[in-house]
């Protein structure tokens, strides 16, 4: 897996852009990568209701739950699906809208300086081996891409957003992503 240094896209990877997206402030580098779950409906994979959400398509009569979500304007880096296939929605030079309100040891506004990675899943169900192995193929191909990512500074949103979120989850299994790493 590589990261394009002009598009800043994975190369071979599908592209589905996301307006929902801006310049990072001052030229900031990406020094975090974020890991986080989703599944739309909550605990169903596969259809296409994320990639609807991060491009604003994301119809609220399709599912109950929809309604609430469909007016939000979020996004992330990068979406891995249950089968290890890779969308991104947001060129990693700029700043997807994925952590919120956050702190990642003392300094505020992650969307600011990390990389958003979506894993298709809950909280509570195993993630997929092909999503370990691609999630830890594309940390590396990030490292390669940003000298400014460090291993130390890989994370989950409830870390950097405890008061708000629980994901990747206690399903997610760090010790494997560092062993895929090593």
């Amino acid at each position: 897996m590589r990261v394009d240094p002009a598009s800043h896209l994975i190369a071979g990877a599908s592209h589905m852009p996301s307006c929902n997206a801006d310049e990072r402030p001052g030229h900031c580098q990406p020094s975090l990568v974020v890991i986080h779950n989703i599944s739309l409906p909550p605990g169903q994979f596969g259809g296409p209701y994320i990639s609807q959400l991060f491009t604003n398509r994301l119809d609220p009569g399709a599912h109950p739950g929809f309604a609430s979500l469909s007016k939000l304007k979020v996004s992330a880096h990068v979406l891995i699906r249950r089968s290890g296939r890779i969308v991104q929605f947001v060129p990693f030079n700029r700043r997807a809208w994925h952590a919120g309100v956050s702190n990642f040891r003392g300094r505020d506004h992650c969307n600011d300086f990390s990389i958003g990675i979506e894993l298709e899943g809950t909280d509570t169900l195993p993630y997929e081996d092909a999503q370990y192995r691609v999630l830890a193929a594309l940390i590396d191909a990030l490292r390669i891409a940003y000298p400014t990512l460090d291993r130390q500074n890989i994370t989950g949103h409830s870390e950097i957003a405890p008061d708000r979120k629980t994901d990747p989850g206690p399903a997610f299994d760090w010790q494997r992503l560092y062993r895929e790493l090593a």
